[in-house]
């Protein structure tokens, strides 16, 4: 029986597959951070939106799969939680495994 971890690791070696498991491990870790914050601050997504003066709908496409957030809205969502927004770059280990990713 093949492994799903065998078969992810022999298409990591594809350019085109690396690049978009990083993208989607990304758009999740800003998924988790959202929520986090939101919840941390201790809101349900519809006390945020009255704090953001949006709607419900647009808080929780804020926090799923299918947004693609400015800036201006991220700083909005760090207000409305009472964070601040921080954006940073890291450089990437080129010999890193899927593992590290």
């Amino acid at each position: 029986m093949t492994r799903i971890r065998d078969l992810h690791e022999g298409w990591m070696e594809d350019p085109e597959y690396r690049a978009e498991h990083r993208a989607a491990t990304e758009t999740f870790e800003l998924m988790v951070a959202l929520s986090e914050a939101r919840e941390n601050a201790g809101f349900t997504q519809a006390e945020l939106a009255k704090r953001m003066e949006t709607t419900l709908s647009a808080v929780a496409r804020l926090e799923g799969w299918s947004s693609n957030p400015s800036v201006d809205t991220l700083r909005k969502y760090a207000n409305a939680t009472g964070t601040r927004l921080r954006v940073s770059f890291e450089p990437i280990d080129h010999r890193a495994t899927d593992r590290d990713i």
